[in-house]
């Protein structure tokens, strides 16, 4: 992932309502929600609603697609891993870094600690 979309994909989830409803979404599963749906989960109204989802559309991080009289709205996975991927490209100093492996960094300092302190 390049920084221009990093910085977009970003800017998009630095806003209370578009982290709700993309959290909404990731947990949907590819499945998707519909919009009436999206505003019943995060009691944002159908107006709002439409704005939020057309930025995380153009971040890359929501797709939609009709189905009958709905619109559904799912998120994109493969942009939220390479987010994901981008942030964490240089974690523990460029060695292999996975959730079950303890990162050197503790997360609520950010200071280097020792592997075998607890985390």
């Amino acid at each position: 992932m390049e920084t221009k979309t990093a910085i977009t994909a970003l800017a998009a989830l630095a806003q209370d309502s578009r982290l709700a409803i993309f959290r909404a979404l990731v947990q949907a599963g590819p499945a998707g929600l519909a919009a009436g749906r999206i505003s019943e989960l995060t009691g944002i109204a159908p107006s709002s609603l439409s704005f939020h989802l057309k930025e995380l559309s153009h971040a890359g991080l929501a797709d939609s697609r009709q189905d009958g009289r709905f619109v559904i709205y799912s998120a994109r996975f493969e942009t939220m891993n390479g987010l994901l991927d981008y942030l964490t490209d240089n974690c523990c100093g460029g060695n292999p870094c996975t959730p079950a492996a303890k990162c050197a960094v503790k997360p609520a300092t950010r200071k280097p600690v020792s592997r075998k302190e607890p985390a």
